[in-house]
């Protein structure tokens, strides 16, 4: 298995998501996964499940604003347009929009973005603010070298 499948299936594993999960791209150097957990978890506490999803794989934490993300970004977005027209340029803060998007469509999100090894990660996870219904989770896993 590639390592970026064993790190999508360890993160969709850990927040019991695998089950019925789609990829939304899987390459050799890019992988997206969709998915829904069965967990049940609080809004409050998604982030801090999150971050410590990322320790749990040996990942580390990077601050979605920092010149490290911008480059872990950079590159995801580059693997992405390889694959798929995408109209604009990259911006980091598109990721902060995401989550400004989901909200106003009355939804809990949060996200987090790491790295371990050569592998960059990001994990947005969102539900209905009402706590009716699933977590959605979508992941991407991206090499970084």
């Amino acid at each position: 298995m590639k390592i970026l499948h064993r790190v999508a299936s360890a993160i969709m594993s850990d927040l019991e998501a695998f089950e019925g999960s789609r990829p939304a791209l899987d390459s050799e150097d890019i992988l997206i996964v969709r998915g829904m957990s069965r967990k049940k978890i609080a809004a409050s506490d998604m982030a801090d499940v999150l971050s410590n999803l990322l320790k749990k794989i040996d990942a580390k934490e990077v601050d979605v604003f920092s010149d490290e993300a911008t480059d872990i970004i950079g590159i995801m977005d580059e693997k992405i347009r390889e694959k798929i027209e995408i109209q604009g340029e990259t911006d980091v803060y598109g990721i902060y929009r995401l989550k400004e998007s989901l909200e106003s469509m009355n939804c809990d999100v949060e996200y987090s973005l790491g790295i371990m090894k050569n592998v960059g990660i990001f994990i947005v996870m969102w539900a209905d603010k009402s706590g009716i219904g699933p977590r959605f989770v979508e992941i991407v896993v991206v090499s970084v070298e």
